[in-house]
């Protein structure tokens, strides 16, 4: 049963929502709400603290954003079942939660927009797929039709010359990452990660014994020369980089290639975002450029959704049989389902075709933000769904609180980072939103926050 003392102090300069948000926030950190726990309606709590109900609606919303509590149709508010873990430092919306509340706008990197889906493609494909003979020994490579037409779509989309051989079909990047590191490292090894950089490849690399190494980046990428020489892999993301947004430059890819060469390290390249480049054609992958010492990771996640739950992993014939060979030892393998919808949507030409529609799409999306944005100092808008505000530091945690509050989600630049933050400023994701004018509301709106910050300071 719900039993709080909670409280108010008009005389406080903080927000009468922030703070009802604060002591809530408090109760579910120390366990007095629990998961499951059902909270007061907007109508009850506010006529019990004598607030309007627009306070305990910002605060329940803010609470909605970070990933604490959940709404049930017709039932009410309720502690969600499963309960985030504490993030003392931050205070606004969990950038990898992607729980979105109704009427809130969603301007957070690392989404698709699943509204661009073509309806009758999709579902063809999947009703196909699901009368598909499923395999009594599914083959811990992957489907062979799937990994021939990966294959096919890789050389046609992205320049990466491979054989079917070569293909492992994995669940996601993450999953791809973490089979590797299985296979070719051994605990303690040192990996190397862009900082700021893609904090699940943190994750994953530690979960495996592995000492993940923070390696700079600037806007244009990995910092090869900053590269320390007792790596024994790195994991960059080229096309266009998570989340500083820049895309690594010919002359750093052959640096870097020459340093895995020079070192014996393994490469490994995750293709974020590398469908979407909007000033010149994508740069060819870094796999072709020297398929002995990269690996190459994509996913369907950024093409189609996360739903899917499709990646790949391409390397060198025999050490994707060696991935293979210690999959089957982690009892890990993907969905047949989900392997033959993407064969049939990649064999019928419709992922293609999709591909180049959000394109065109993300491209006008791009055109709104940068259009809304102008004048602001803008970092890696030429490619993916996502580009950086760059701000001074300290300004971008609270100028993301205070849109939660006017119902948009944002993501700062400073959570990114493995250490010291040594930029600061908001990621602004334009894939995910509904649609270009919601996107127009939300840009006007981080606008004027980011004005009227500058101007009180």
């Amino acid at each position: 049963m719900f039993d709080l003392p909670l409280t108010v102090d008009r005389e406080r300069a903080e927000p009468l929502g922030a703070q009802l948000a604060g002591q809530l926030r408090a109760a579910l950190r120390d366990g007095r709400l629990v998961a499951g726990e059902r909270l007061p309606s907007g109508r009850t709590l506010a006529a019990a603290l004598g607030v309007s109900r627009t306070v305990v609606t910002e605060a329940y919303g803010q609470l909605y954003a970070e990933g604490w509590l959940e709404g049930r149709h017709g039932s009410g508010t309720y502690v969600t079942e499963i309960v985030p873990a504490p993030r003392p430092t931050w205070d606004g919306p969990v950038p990898h939660e992607r729980f979105v509340p109704e009427g809130v706008i969603d301007l957070r990197p690392g989404a698709a927009w699943i509204g661009g889906l073509d309806g009758p493609a999709w579902r063809r494909a999947w009703r196909l797929a699901a009368a598909a003979v499923p395999s009594a020994r599914p083959d811990p490579h992957g489907r062979p039709a799937l990994r021939a037409a990966l294959a096919e779509h890789m050389r046609r989309s992205r320049g990466v010359s491979c054989t079917p051989d070569g293909v492992v079909v994995t669940r996601g990047v993450g999953n791809g990452l973490d089979l590797l590191a299985a296979t070719v490292l051994r605990p303690g090894d040192r990996v190397g990660v862009e900082d700021p950089g893609w904090a699940r490849a943190r994750t994953v690399l530690d979960a495996r014994g592995m000492t993940p190494v923070p390696c700079p980046v600037d806007e244009h990428g990995l910092v090869v020369d900053a590269l320390p020489g007792d790596l024994r892999m790195v994991y960059t993301t080229p096309s266009h980089q998570y989340p500083l947004g820049g895309v690594l430059p010919v002359p750093r890819r052959q640096a870097l290639l020459a340093w895995a060469r020079r070192t014996g390290a393994l490469v490994v390249e995750d293709d974020y975002d590398g469908e979407f480049r909007y000033d010149v054609a994508p740069l060819p992958a870094l796999f072709d450029l020297d398929p002995e010492v990269v690996v190459h990771l994509g996913t369907t996640a950024k093409i189609l959704t996360s739903d899917v739950g499709v990646g790949w992993l391409v390397a060198r014939p025999e050490l994707a049989e060696a991935v293979a060979r210690r999959r089957i030892d982690l009892a890990d393998r993907t969905a047949a389902v989900s392997q033959e919808a993407v064969r049939l949507l990649l064999e019928s030409g419709d992922l293609d075709r999709h591909v180049r529609r959000m394109r065109a799409e993300y491209a006008r999306r791009r055109a709104v933000v940068t259009e809304e944005l102008a004048g602001l100092p803008l970092v890696g808008d030429t490619a993916g769904l996502h580009l950086v505000v760059s701000l001074p530091p300290g300004r971008a945690q609270p100028i993301a609180a205070e849109a939660v509050r006017h119902g948009v989600l944002l993501d700062v630049l400073e959570h990114h980072h493995a250490g010291p933050a040594r930029f600061s400023g908001l990621v602004i994701g334009y894939g995910a939103v509904a649609g270009r004018t919601e996107l127009r509301t939300a840009c006007t709106l981080v606008r004027r926050l980011v004005t009227s910050r500058a101007e009180v300071n």
